[in-house]
């Protein structure tokens, strides 16, 4: 069957596809490269190192380049500046010295400076542009403007980049803009909508440095490449923990007014850290050419993360910093910075394939040694029965099996991938990566060199030129995403938060460090290995302040107070009720705890679940003080919580779960259903005299507990043990544990956290006993101990 008018119309396709080939190859396109900021010090040492390295890839390939350095500097100051820098562009090693100088030659003579300030001035660049190009029978193929210039100008030159020097609708334009991003969630949002406003999402280039290292940018192709290998190794079932660490030498001196403000969870976690753990942690699309896979992989690895709590971080602060700030920054004598110089942190993925396993993240300066890597340790399950002394050198199942990313610096002092011999042989790109031969003597994570499968780049190429090269060709999996980097502070801004007020560990610097900063973690806590002595004392000619103190021990209410920082005092809160459990187990043979719901309990519950291992959950029965009138499934639900960050990771027998019965007869708190009677009837019927052993309350804004409230004299006094009430938020309807009933308690704990219960606790400390106004004031035991367990922000503000 003939079909005439489909032949012609793919004929006349071919036909304007070839002409439009002839025209290309008539009008060759130029690419006009505009370097702002052409004369500090990131340009000087690597933009115009790169932009060269881009040339001599480029040049033989048929485009042309005109190169623009522009900054705020005087036409002849700026001509002179750059000069110099041309002059000091270095050719690869394997190339002639005479092409070399030749290459260098033509790039100088492509290569200007102009003082690029007003409005003015960009559309005069913009038609010197387009004057040129016109001039030598060229077409514009596009621009790329890198803005290595402090973020604060951003906005003003992206103005008057899209008002008055856009190339025209046939030529592409890429914008670059260097980090920081934004100093938190909403700068980064604000910073994101401006720039919005002037560029679509493809014409912008969010560099991250560290995506351009070469041992960075392999680890995808290197997942890929040995996917058969890895598919069976990489998740929760196999990994022990994976650690991403960046360790500097060099101190802040001499930058301190940037590290003032960003400190080095900013710096360096927020951004390079975070950016390698989504490499490694994400799942590996089908196809890792796709820039758009590969950057909707990472995003679903950002929306995975668990959130980070305060007691996911370690700080510290060398010794010599604040000196430095005062010095530099001509800040008063009795200046002390809260800024860190060094953090470690704690991050966990929930998902299948990473349930469990700790990404350990760590970053400091004046350390040891200078060093990046990854490292992923895999468990072993291996044991040998024969000794060391007879095991296969390297090949061993009894010897530490890992795959390490060796970004740079460092004993090896080179970039390198290496794999345990005992795990599997790698396949690398030979054109590109060469097997690294043995170092004798040396040693890297316990192991010599020669157990593992070590390879290196053939070139040694820095990261700005990787990057350049991928911005020329349009690679946006190298760079972040605002959807990614909106992602990022999501993650980081909550901790960062928590931990503005936070006094940081001193160290020396150096090799002086020792263990100082050796950390470990538990469940989902990160603490410092070594315990320093306690400061009670505050030194002379300053004020006592909460960081000056460990535990702090009072009165209030002419009861016991205990108070310290968050972390403390739920450690303390844990133990005691472990203490009290135990010695009830002791006595009684089983120990009845009534706990309540909210935000407060939830550290407490995961303290308890990831660190008391020697805790009677076999004897131990749990009851709710109180539950909001939901499906016990619902979110919202008291037992949900419960249920998520607790009872899922003990052993307590079901039966000694005790929920509200809110939910009845398929409807809620129905007083016909007589809920809260069935549970009074349990409560009679399982606890001695209805005498729980711990009760745990809360105290809110407005002096409530339990679900007692002011406007809701129910449960205040009388007989009943459990009543239904009714809260001013939602869900309005609630059910609770009586006054009368958790004053029969042996013990009751009240926690109150958060500076946002620092008014109330001043003026429950000065009120009598009016439990009608203030609920929280009626709770006395009869013949019980109350003990309150308050931390700093809410005691001392």
């Amino acid at each position: 069957m003939k079909c005439p008018g489909v032949w012609k119309m793919l004929m006349a396709a071919v036909c304007v596809a070839l002409l439009s080939g002839l025209q290309a190859q008539d009008h060759p396109g130029q690419v006009s490269i505009i370097l702002l900021g052409a004369t500090g010090d990131l340009a000087r040492k690597y933009l115009w190192q790169g932009l060269f390295h881009l040339y001599l890839e480029e040049v033989g390939k048929g485009h042309h380049f005109r190169f623009h350095g522009t900054a705020l500097t005087s036409t002849e100051q700026g001509q002179e500046a750059i000069a110099k820098v041309l002059e000091s562009l270095s050719c690869p090693g394997d190339m002639a010295s005479g092409h070399c100088a030749e290459l260098k030659a033509q790039f100088q003579q492509l290569s200007e400076y102009r003082r690029l300030k007003t409005p003015e001035d960009y559309l005069a660049l913009s038609k010197d542009i387009e004057a040129q190009v016109e001039h030598e029978g060229l077409r514009e193929t596009g621009r790329i403007f890198y803005l290595s210039v402090p973020p604060f100008s951003y906005v003003d030159i992206a103005r008057n980049i899209n008002s008055s020097c856009r190339p025209g609708p046939s030529a592409w334009l890429r914008v670059v803009l260097e980090k920081p991003f934004g100093h938190d969630l909403h700068s980064a949002q604000q910073l994101a909508a401006e720039l919005g406003s002037f560029f679509r999402e493809e014409e912008m280039y969010r560099v991250d440095h560290y995506l351009g290292k070469q041992v960075v940018a392999q680890i995808l192709p290197f997942r890929d490449q040995n996917r058969a290998a890895l598919d069976g190794l990489w998740n929760r079932h196999h990994v022990e923990r994976v650690e991403i660490v960046m360790k500097e030498t060099l101190d802040a001196e001499g930058r301190t007014s940037f590290y003032e403000e960003y400190g080095v969870i900013r710096d360096v976690l927020q951004n390079h850290l975070t950016e390698v753990l989504t490499l490694v942690a994400m799942e590996l699309p089908v196809n890792t050419s796709s820039p758009e896979a590969v950057l909707q992989h990472k995003l679903q690895a950002f929306q995975a993360l668990r959130g980070l709590q305060r007691h996911s971080a370690v700080l510290g602060q060398y010794q010599a910093y604040s000196g430095q700030v005062r010095r530099e920054l001509q800040k008063p004598d009795n200046f002390h910075s809260l800024t860190p110089t060094f953090a470690g942190i704690l991050v966990h993925i929930d998902n299948l394939r990473w349930e469990g396993v700790p990404f350990i993240l760590m970053s400091g300066k004046a350390l040891d040694e200078r060093v990046s890597y990854v490292r992923i340790l895999f468990k072993n399950q291996a044991f040998c029965v024969q000794s060391e002394k007879h095991w296969v050198a390297a090949q061993s199942r009894c010897l530490p099996r890992q795959i390490i990313f060796y970004i740079g610096h460092g004993e090896l002092d080179s970039p390198a991938v290496l794999v345990s011999r005992n795990l599997f042989r790698p396949t690398l790109p030979s054109a590109s990566w060469k097997e690294v031969e043995g170092q004798p003597g040396l040693r890297l994570f316990g192991l010599p060199l020669s157990d593992y499968y070590a390879y290196s780049p053939v070139r040694e190429q820095d990261a700005y030129s990787l990057l350049i090269s991928h911005i020329f060709h349009c690679r946006k999996d190298s760079f972040v995403t605002t959807e990614n980097l909106l992602a990022s502070w999501v993650f980081w801004t909550p901790l960062l938060d928590s931990l503005a007020h936070e006094v940081p560990r001193f160290y020396p610097g150096g090799a002086e460090n020792g263990q100082l900063l050796d950390f470990e973690f538990s469940g989902s806590h990160l603490s410092f290995s070594q315990l320093l002595p306690e400061q009670l004392v505050p030194g002379p000619d300053s004020a006592p302040l909460p960081s000056d103190f460990q535990v702090l021990t009072a009165k209030y209410r002419d009861s016991p107070l205990i108070s310290a920082w968050p972390e403390e005092l739920i450690a303390r809160l844990a133990g005691d009720i472990e203490a009290a459990a135990v010695r009830a187990v002791r006595r009684f043979g089983e120990f009845h705890l009534a706990l309540s719901g909210g935000s407060s309990p939830v550290a407490l519950f995961q303290q308890l679940a990831a660190g008391h291992y020697s805790f009677p959950w076999a004897h131990t029965h749990l009851w709710l003080v109180d539950e909001r009138c939901v499906p016990l499934w619902d979110p919202e639900s008291n037992f949900q919580g419960l249920q998520t960050h607790l009872l899922q990771h003990v052993r307590v027998p079901h039966y000694n779960v005790h929920p509200m019965p809110v939910h009845r007869r398929q409807r809620l708190c129905a007083e016909e259903d007589q809920g809260a009677q069935a549970y009074a009837e349990e409560i009679s019927a399982l606890v001695t005299n209805g005498s729980f052993d711990l009760v745990l309350l809360g105290m809110g804004t407005d002096g409530h507990t339990a679900s007692l409230f002011p406007q809701s004299p129910a449960g205040l006094d009388g007989e009943q043990l459990v009543v239904l009430t009714t809260s001013p938020s939602s869900p309005h309807q609630r059910m609770s544990l009586s006054l009368p009933l958790i004053n029969r308690a042996r013990k009751v704990a009240v926690l109150v956290m958060g500076r946002m219960k620092r008014e109330i606790a001043m003026l429950v400390s000065r009120v009598g006993h009016e439990p009608k106004k203030w609920p929280i004031s009626g709770v006395l035991p009869d013949s019980g101990q109350l003990v309150w367990y308050m931390d700093y922000d809410a005691f001392l503000g």
